[in-house]
């Protein structure tokens, strides 16, 4: 999931974690800049509201799949 986003055509710069990365954003219709997705093998996915971009990260956290603490 991307807290930032620098949207071209096809293409975005997200920076899930503070780590800067480029993935594809062909599959979406209309992503813009502070957008959360769904984010795999460098394609977004899906759209996400905040809560739910914030529910899912916490779960993630929760599991030790993040660099982030568990609640």
């Amino acid at each position: 999931m991307g807290a930032e986003s620098d949207c071209s055509e096809s293409m975005a710069t997200v920076a899930p974690g503070g780590v800067r990365k480029e993935v594809s954003s062909a599959l979406l219709d209309d992503v813009r800049v502070d957008d959360f997705v769904l984010i795999h093998v460098s394609y977004a996915l899906n759209e996400l509201s905040e809560e739910e971009a914030e529910r899912t990260l916490r779960l993630f956290a929760e599991a030790g799949l993040t660099a982030g603490e568990s609640a």
